[in-house]
């Protein structure tokens, strides 16, 4: 794994992940946060909500994104200070998500970064978009 540290990053810069999201990925999430919404794990109560059928964790998505910053851009050493997040669409079993950070600000002297921070699915749809602030690694 590497990264940038505060000095090597650039305005513009941006990395991404994906992952195709998985039926046991859901009841993991669900097992770690105790978050056992029948909109995520019954598909008969499900199909009854607002999608017709199940969805993921809306954070869990939003997880691929803190993936991108702790792994890739600025990488390992940063620390996740922050996000805003909107959730624009659903992600579905199946579904593949990319996340995508980009740096939009830095702030050298405080050792801050800002980052747009976007998910969207195989169609290219966005289902996920916010703002990142982080601590960048030092040189």
């Amino acid at each position: 794994m590497t990264g940038k540290t505060i000095g090597e990053l650039s305005l513009g810069d941006s990395a991404f992940i994906e992952k195709t999201v998985s039926e046991s990925d859901v009841y993991l999430y669900a097992g770690i946060t105790c978050d056992f919404n029948p909109a995520h794990i019954n598909e008969p109560e499900a199909a009854k909500g607002r999608f017709g059928r199940r969805v993921a964790h809306g954070m869990l998505s939003a997880g691929f994104i803190s993936a991108v910053l702790g792994t890739q851009l600025p990488g390992p050493g940063t620390i996740y200070l922050g996000q805003e997040l909107k959730f624009t669409a659903p992600v579905y079993i199946g579904d593949t998500v990319r996340a995508v950070v980009t740096v939009e600000e830095i702030k050298v002297e405080k050792n801050l970064v800002r980052l747009k921070t976007t998910c969207v699915n195989q169609d290219g749809k966005t289902v996920v978009e916010g703002t990142a602030t982080v601590m960048a690694p030092k040189a």
